[in-house]
């Protein structure tokens, strides 16, 4: 499923900081390698990005507000390769 996503100003920040691409965001989210479900009402998307040395990019989202919201992303250095 391929639907819209929302995204906080702390991922925008960190986005920009990270110098983290939206379609490494969107990919992630749309074709995860891994996906996580949270006590927390959150889920966690994760797939390995070429363009960055294969890192885990981890995206994590509330999919409880309509579009899905991003809340925050980053490389995961303790998901094992």
């Amino acid at each position: 499923m391929h639907s819209r996503l929302d995204y906080s100003i702390h991922a925008r920040t960190m986005m920009q900081e990270r110098m983290i691409a939206e379609d490494w965001v969107t990919s992630t989210v749309n074709t995860p390698e891994q996906i996580e479900m949270r006590q927390d009402d959150e889920i966690h998307y994760l797939k390995r990005i070429p363009q960055n040395k294969n890192r885990f990019l981890r995206v994590i989202v509330n999919p409880s507000i309509d579009p899905r919201r991003v809340i925050t992303v980053f490389f995961d250095r303790r998901v094992q390769q």
